[in-house]
C-alpha cells in the first residue's frame, strides 16, 4: 500500500474502527450483551501527532480544551449506516472532503459548545458524522450531539478525564484505564473499552478510545448503566503515550 493510499485509509477510519468494534463485539456477549453503540472519543495532541495538516491540528494550542481534555469523534450504531441518505451523497462523504458536505442545521448553543468538543469541525467531521451515524439514529442534528456532549462532560469529570490529565506527557497502559473506568463506571466497564494507538517517530501514541454503549441513549442515562449494558470488547493498544499538545 502507498503512503498516500495508507493516509486515505486513516482519514476514513471512523468506519474502519465502528467496523472492527461490531465484529468484536457481535460474537463477544450472549443475550443482552450485545453493544449497540460506540462513543468514539480522541485524545487529540496523539491525534495531531498523526494528521498535523488537519486544520484542527494546524491551530491547536496547549491552552485549547482539546489539549487536556479527551474530545469528540463520534457516537456510532453498529449494524448500520448511512439511513436514507441518497448514494450521491454517501459518495461524496467517502471521498473525505467533508467540508464539501452541507453545512448543518443546529441551534447556536450546539454548534459553539461542538467547536470546542468536537476539533474535528474544522475538517467538516461533524458532517461527515451526521451523514453516517446521526442518520440513523432518530431526532435532530441537535439531538444527536447534544447526547454526546452530555456523556463527552460526564467522561471527562470522570476518573478517566483526571488520569489522562494527571499523565499528560507519560506512559498509560490498559491496566490503569481500565482501573479509571471501573472506578467510575463500575466493575468491569473497563472490559467495554478499546485504546487505539499509532506508532510516530518510534513512540506509541493514544489517539483516542472506543467505548461500547447499549440502552436509551437518547434520554439522560449516565454513562454506567449504558456501559454495564454492552458486550466487552478486546483492548487492543496495551499501552501508549499520552501526548502533550505540539509535535514532537
Amino acid at each position: 500500500m502507498t503512503i498516500v493510499a495508507m493516509a486515505l485509509a486513516m482519514l476514513l477510519a471512523p468506519s474502519s474502527f465502528a467496523l472492527a468494534q461490531e465484529k468484536v463485539d457481535a460474537g463477544a456477549g450472549s443475550g443482552s450483551s450485545r453493544t449497540d453503540y460506540v462513543l468514539a472519543v480522541s485524545w487529540q495532541p496523539g491525534f495531531c501527532e498523526t494528521r498535523p495538516e488537519r486544520k484542527e491540528c494546524a491551530s491547536q494550542t496547549a491552552e485549547r480544551f482539546d489539549a487536556t481534555n479527551l474530545s469528540l469523534h463520534g457516537l456510532w450504531p453498529l449494524r448500520k449506516s448511512y439511513c436514507g441518505v441518497a448514494a450521491e451523497m454517501r459518495s461524496q462523504d467517502r471521498k473525505g472532503d467533508w467540508l464539501d458536505l452541507p453545512k448543518l442545521a443546529m441551534a447556536d448553543d450546539t454548534a459553539a459548545r461542538l467547536l470546542i468538543a468536537m476539533p474535528g469541525v474544522q475538517s467538516g467531521l461533524d458532517r461527515h458524522q451526521w451523514l453516517r451515524s446521526g442518520t440513523c439514529q432518530g431526532g435532530t442534528v441537535d439531538d444527536y450531539f447534544a447526547v454526546q456532549l452530555r456523556l463527552l462532560e460526564e467522561l471527562n469529570r470522570s476518573a478517566v478525564g483526571a488520569l489522562f490529565r494527571g499523565r499528560i506527557g507519560s506512559e498509560l497502559d490498559e491496566t490503569s484505564i481500565k482501573q479509571a473506568f471501573d472506578q467510575s463506571f463500575g466493575s468491569g466497564a473497563g472490559d467495554r473499552v478499546r485504546m487505539r494507538c499509532q506508532t510516530v517517530a518510534g513512540r506509541s501514541v493514544i489517539t483516542g478510545l472506543t467505548i461500547g454503549l447499549t440502552g436509551d441513549i437518547s434520554g439522560k442515562s449516565s454513562l454506567a448503566p449504558l456501559i454495564q449494558a454492552a458486550g466487552p470488547t478486546e483492548f487492543k493498544c496495551t499501552k501508549g503515550i499520552a501526548d502533550a499538545a505540539g509535535r514532537g
